[in-house]
C-alpha cells in the first residue's frame, strides 16, 4: 500500500469538520476516484475523523489521513500522510509538531504507513495559510526552489502544491511537475469542474478534490475526468 499514492490521478478530500449525506458520500466513494482522503485545516478532532473514517470503511475505496494535528491521530487509515509546510514562517509547522507526534506516539507509529509531503501554500488568504503563517506570495523560483527542497534535499515522495479554495497557475504547476523526477507532485485548490480537472491533470501528477464536494456534488463527481 505504502507505494500505491503513485498511481493515484484523483483523490476526493473530505473535511471531518463539514457534514456530508450518506448518499452524497456513497457516491464519492463509488465514483472510481483512486482515494478518499481525510483532513482539514479546523475543527478536526479524533471524534470527527473517527466518525468519517468509519463511514468511508464501508466501501472499497482506500482511505489515508491528512494530519494537521495531534487529536486527529486515529488509527486504521491505509496510509497517513504528513505535511511539512516548507514556506511557512513557524518552525513548528516544518518540525516542531512532528516532533511532539513522534515523542508521543513515536513507538506506536506504522512507519511503513506514513507519506511525508513537501508541502507549498500559494493562496495567502486561506485558512491554511493563516494557520501556517506561510509566506504565500512567492515567485515563480522560490516555488521551484521548496519542490527542490522537497526532492533533492529532504527527498520527499510527496510534493504538494496547495492553493486552497481558488485555482491557481497551471503553468507553474507544470513547470514544478516538469522539474521533478522521482517525487509526485499533487496539487489541491479551485478544481470545480470537469474543465478544470483536466487543465490540473494536465499540470501535476495528482488532483485533490475537496471544497466543490459540499457546494455541488454533480460538479464534484464531474472531476473524473482521468477515467
Amino acid at each position: 500500500m505504502r507505494e500505491d499514492f503513485r498511481d493515484w490521478r484523483h483523490v476526493f478530500k473530505l473535511d471531518p469538520d463539514k457534514t456530508i449525506s450518506d448518499e452524497h458520500l456513497e457516491l464519492l466513494c463509488n465514483s472510481g476516484t483512486d482515494a478518499i482522503m481525510v483532513g482539514g485545516s479546523s475543527g478536526v478532532t479524533f471524534d470527527n475523523t473517527i466518525d468519517l473514517l468509519s463511514r468511508v470503511r464501508r466501501y472499497a475505496v482506500p482511505c489515508v489521513s491528512e494530519i494537521s494535528n495531534l487529536e486527529a491521530v486515529v488509527p486504521g487509515f491505509d496510509l497517513y500522510f504528513i505535511p511539512v509546510v516548507l514556506n511557512s514562517r513557524q518552525g513548528q509547522w516544518i518540525t516542531g509538531r512532528h516532533r511532539e507526534a513522534l515523542k508521543q506516539f513515536g513507538k506506536m507509529l506504522p512507519w511503513e504507513s506514513l507519506v511525508p509531503e513537501g508541502y507549498v501554500v500559494l493562496n495567502p488568504d486561506s485558512t491554511v495559510a493563516r494557520l501556517t503563517h506561510a509566506d504565500a506570495v512567492l515567485g515563480r523560483q522560490d516555488v521551484i526552489a521548496c519542490a527542490n527542497l522537497t526532492e533533492k534535499l529532504f527527498r520527499l515522495p510527496v510534493c504538494y502544491i496547495e492553493y486552497s479554495g481558488t485555482f491557481g497557475d497551471m503553468d507553474l504547476v507544470r513547470q514544478v511537475r516538469d522539474n521533478l523526477e522521482e517525487t509526485q507532485l499533487f496539487y489541491g485548490g479551485g478544481i470545480n469542474s470537469a474543465d478544470r480537472a483536466r487543465q490540473a491533470l494536465d499540470a501535476a501528477d495528482t488532483i485533490i478534490v475537496g471544497n466543490v464536494i459540499y457546494e455541488d456534488i454533480e460538479q464534484a463527481l464531474s472531476t473524473l475526468v482521468h477515467r
